[in-house]
């Protein structure tokens, strides 16, 4: 594993840990210089953190002596027996356990959030209280500090209920969405909320820095499952909202649009999504039918949507005289969005080829290993994939050593520091979390 980086200054002035071993990076991250202090487990605070650190931010992970529970949700596993879950969300970080029931380990921990420049947990709403690691108390150590808080279902009414996503996804309203008319709801293929409200929590948290960088304030920042579902949504609670539409379950079909879902082709599926009427025009040319644009029932976008069991066939009966990959390159030739339905492996496959390069090795050396890589890319602050997930407790000696030695005061008390890079950490003890996913 890669060992931490230089000594250099943190924004309380405080040393950070040394090390050796890892290769100098020239191209410091555009959040190089930040500390987080990461109390979150599960998916959606570890994938907001992770986020954080590609981009250069020292994440420290605090975890419990059980360690962060998608350790244990296998399979799948590597090679070494390593749940994959827990790999596609934690690099880039150092982990420390820290006991928050022990006095000593509690001490440590309070000190690193008084350290922080961003502090991110996903504990139920007031879980964090009884240990002095809520909002006022560590704004009131540390003004600066920018907070957030992951919950289910936020902190009013909501804020006893545990936040699984699989829960909101029921709760909001889109299994409802999901599935096919006459059969029962269904959950998305991946925990979409608890992704979502990571996304948001980031979101948060660089608009949080920046108002800090012209006002010297931190602040609250506060995302729930719930309302990042509702707004996530959008189209579907905007029908109910705005226009008092309850929407209902049309399996692979759009409410809007048609066509805009999976056709039978000579050989299988075809994703076609013309979503305006030159896109329509388009793919009746290329299935030899330029008759169906010019057809009254047809020729426009809402003509489409409320005759699409006219057109359906129609359209199947042209595709059905060649295979799926023929039509995929001759649509996509003349403009017409269209795609096959992969397996997760062929989409990765996809994206190697069209030069994503969607694969990248974390770490260096033997410890290296294959993540999928960051989804942004910038053109002076590329993200970085310099340590792999840690495993539990893998930089604790050094945290707590680095927590425990006295803080070194100047001008540089109140500025972030050369890129020497912390760990990061995730949540800790019993109290029950509100970012689970499934």
């Amino acid at each position: 594993m890669s060992q931490p980086e230089a000594i250099g200054p943190d924004r309380s002035g405080a040393r950070r840990p040394a090390g050796a071993g890892e290769p100098p990076d020239n191209r410091a991250g555009p959040l190089s210089g930040l500390l987080v202090a990461d109390f979150s487990r599960v998916l959606a605070g570890p994938y907001c953190t992770m986020l954080l650190a590609d981009l250069g931010a020292d994440v420290v992970k605090v975890e419990s002596p059980a360690g962060d529970d998608t350790r244990r949700w296998v399979p799948p596993v590597t090679d070494a027996g390593t749940s994959t879950y827990y790999l596609a969300i934690n690099r880039n970080k150092r982990s420390v356990v820290l006991d928050l029931r022990d006095p000593g380990q509690l001490a440590a921990a309070r000190e690193l959030a008084r350290r922080a420049d961003v502090f991110v947990h996903n504990f139920k709403p007031g879980g964090l209280a009884r240990f002095g690691l809520d909002y006022d108390s560590v704004s009131g150590a540390n003004p600066r500090v920018v907070y957030a808080s992951i919950s289910g279902f936020g902190a009013g009414g909501g804020r006893d209920l545990p936040g699984y996503d699989l829960m909101v996804q029921a709760m909001s309203g889109l299994m409802s969405l999901t599935g096919d008319p006459a059969g029962p709801p269904y959950r998305a293929g991946i925990s979409v909320f608890d992704v979502m409200s990571g996304l948001h929590t980031a979101i948060g948290i660089l608009a949080a820095l920046n108002h800090r960088a012209a006002t010297g304030q931190g602040q609250h920042v506060e995302a729930s499952l719930m309302a990042s579902a509702l707004s996530g949504m959008v189209n579907q609670t905007s029908a109910y909202v705005a226009g008092g539409v309850v929407p209902f379950r049309m399996g692979n079909s759009h409410p809007s649009l048609f066509p805009y879902e999976p056709l039978p082709t000579g050989d299988g599926e075809l994703i076609i999504t013309a979503g305006n009427d030159t896109q329509f025009r388009k793919l009746c040319e290329v299935l030899g039918a330029p008759h169906l644009a010019e057809d009254p029932r047809f020729a426009t976008t809402e003509g489409r949507t409320a005759n699409r069991e006219e057109l359906r066939p129609l359209l199947a009966e042209c595709l059905a005289k060649r295979p799926a990959a023929e039509w995929f390159a001759e649509l996509i030739g003349a403009g017409v969005p269209c795609g096959p339905i992969n397996t997760v492996d062929r989409g990765i496959a996809f994206a190697t080829e069209i030069g994503l390069e969607p694969v990248v090795q974390t770490g260096h050396g033997g410890s290296a290993m294959a993540t999928v890589r960051h989804p942004l890319t910038f053109s002076l602050t590329p993200p970085r994939y310099d340590l792999p997930p840690p495993s539990l407790d893998e930089h604790g000696d050094e945290i707590r050593a680095w927590l425990a030695a006295p803080v070194e005061r100047g001008d540089s008390a109140h500025r972030p520091g050369p890129a020497g890079r912390l760990p990061a950490s995730d949540q800790q003890i019993d109290d029950p979390q509100a970012g689970a996913a499934s």
